[in-house]
């Protein structure tokens, strides 16, 4: 006779002491709810560190998608290790997960502190991207099993039960952390602050839930550490706290050469100002005692210097509209106002719409004594009319309210957009861009657009091209010499001006319509001398430099990289 099996106890299997119940101030009840109001913070914090890293590496480096995809691949990773690692820690998790809220907090709390320090002083940020998404992926990844166990701890129940009751509070945590970061720790507190003041709410949930909830596990040793060793996070996030505005300004000395004249953080991006702070006319070039010439850097990225803007506005514009009808003029960015400067230099021009995504640039342009004069007040011009919004945005609304059978309402369509490489900007270098500006194009009208340097980065230039032709329009590639702009500003040793170095190179362009014979050479008694003397030779330069076969970008799969 086979004797009946016995059932097997409800109770998960573990060492005595992990399975012992907890000796707390308060009942069962309203002490699970306290580990699980821990859960929730914690998730919280953890998920804005993650949000930090990825914020402030695409904005050090700007590639958003590759930055993206290292934070989370290595944290993610880091977590299963950091599940693996914290069995060891079940028999004393109390101890354990007070030390591990303790390290989480004062890493994830400099961390980007940290990494802003070694892109401004070293001009590299990526090996230590890594190595912060490895330290937090493996203290996040530790936390849930050690929470496990002390909610059991608290009150035994089965474990689906227990499991559903930690990750409810674990994913709603994650809710609120990921909208905090955007909307209220980003705009309020900054990146810096923020990523310090998360840390600090960190430890104190941390902290209190050990030294509180379980404090009658903790022999009088463990207990005096722990709390020593939140004492000192506290007060080197706090002490931190208050190095946050020196340590900007310093960073920027590193990263811009001088201190920076302008920094506005405004919705969309950072604007930094350097040099050109003299207010007579000239003064965009610089003089003695405004700080150099004026240099305009977005997200850290040279954007505009008043060394050499004047010949890439003038490749730009004039090919553009010295060619064919020029009455109606849309400028896409260009927020400013140099675009526009050239723009209106030809006195048939009689409207001028400017779609600028983020108002904080053309505020500058319009206020900034040294910007104002170097763009010559080009935005207060009563033909020049601001639009903020996307530009892809904008040319679709446009594109709607013109209709099906619209013959087109701008004779000239001028884009000076980011670099195609950036994420962001890919979709303004798509086929679907391209065919809404075809449709507001009108007949014998022009489209200039701003493409990669064509020498250093030929297929780029060369898909942006292909991408053009996809839409139905012809094109003419051309390019002038000059230094590029768009790069990363970098640190110079030993003082220097701190802008991206002038490399050897051109910029490139294509001139694109809906005819080829619209893009006929423009009469050189219409183009300025400088780009009379290039535009010829930068047009041959190119014409037996294509490459073919390149398949043109979309929004669904773009070919920028």
């Amino acid at each position: 006779m086979i004797d009946p099996q016995e059932p097997a106890p409800t109770a998960a299997y573990g060492p005595p002491e992990v399975m012992r119940p907890a000796r707390l101030p308060v009942r069962s009840g309203p002490g699970r709810l306290l580990v699980l109001a821990a859960v929730f913070v914690c998730a919280a914090c953890g998920l804005v560190y993650e949000l930090e890293l990825v914020a402030l590496a695409s904005y050090l480096t700007g590639d958003s998608v590759t930055q993206s995809s290292v934070v989370l691949s290595v944290m993610v990773f880091a977590m299963g290790l950091g599940a693996l690692l914290a069995k060891r820690l079940r028999c004393r998790a109390a101890v354990g997960f007070g030390a591990i809220e303790a390290g989480l907090a004062l890493v994830g709390g400099c961390s980007a502190m940290a990494l802003y320090a070694c892109f401004a002083w070293f001009g590299q940020s990526r090996s230590v991207l890594v190595g912060f998404s490895l330290v937090i992926g493996v203290l996040i990844g530790a936390e849930v099993p050690l929470l496990m166990t002390l909610i059991q701890r608290v009150r035994q129940q089965d474990a689906g039960g227990a499991v559903a009751d930690l990750f409810a509070a674990d994913y709603v945590g994650a809710l609120v952390g990921g909208l905090a970061f955007p909307f209220l720790l980003l705009p309020v507190l900054g990146q810096l602050t923020g990523a310090l003041a998360t840390g600090t709410v960190n430890a104190v949930a941390g902290g209190a839930l050990v030294l509180w909830l379980f404090r009658r596990d903790l022999t009088q040793r463990a207990r005096r550490r722990l709390l020593a060793v939140n004492a000192l996070v506290l007060v080197l996030l706090g002490v931190a706290v208050l190095l946050v505005t020196p340590f900007e300004r310093a960073a920027r000395h590193a990263v811009y050469g001088s201190a920076a004249r302008v920094v506005v953080q405004t919705g969309v991006q950072e604007v930094v100002m350097t040099g050109g702070a003299a207010r007579e006319a000239g003064a965009g070039h610089g003089r003695k005692g405004s700080g150099g010439p004026l240099a305009l850097y977005l997200d850290g990225r040279l954007e505009v210097s008043a060394d050499n803007e004047d010949r890439y506005h003038r490749a730009l514009v004039h090919p553009a509209l010295a060619g064919g009808p020029h009455g109606r003029v849309v400028v896409l960015g260009g927020g400013d106002g140099l675009a526009v400067r050239e723009v209106l230099r030809h006195r048939a021009v009689r409207s001028v719409t400017v779609v600028e995504l983020d108002p904080g640039v053309s505020d500058l342009a319009r206020t900034d004594p040294g910007l104002s004069v170097l763009n010559r007040h080009a935005l207060d011009d009563p033909r020049v009319r601001i639009v903020t919004a996307d530009a892809f945005d904008w040319l679709r609304a446009a594109s709607a309210r013109c209709g099906r059978r619209c013959r087109g309402p701008y004779d000239v369509i001028v884009s000076d957009l980011p670099d195609p490489r950036m994420t962001a900007g890919t979709k303004l270098y798509s086929q679907e861009f391209y065919g809404l500006v075809a449709r507001l194009l009108a007949p014998g009208g022009r489209l200039a657009v701003h493409a990669a340097p064509p020498e250093a980065r030929p297929r780029v230039f060369w898909t942006v091209e292909a991408t053009l032709r996809s839409a139905g329009l012809a094109t003419v590639p051309y390019e002038a010499p000059g230094r590029r702009g768009g790069e990363s500003a970098r640190p110079v040793r030993g003082g220097g001006s701190g802008r991206a170095a002038p490399g050897v190179g051109y910029w490139g362009f294509i001139l694109a319509g809906h005819r080829a014979r619209d893009l006929d050479p423009a009469p050189a008694s219409r183009l300025p001398s400088a780009v009379r003397a290039t535009l010829p030779g930068g047009v041959r330069a190119l014409s037996g430099a294509r490459i073919d076969g390149l398949p043109p970008s979309t929004l669904m799969h773009p070919r920028y990289g």
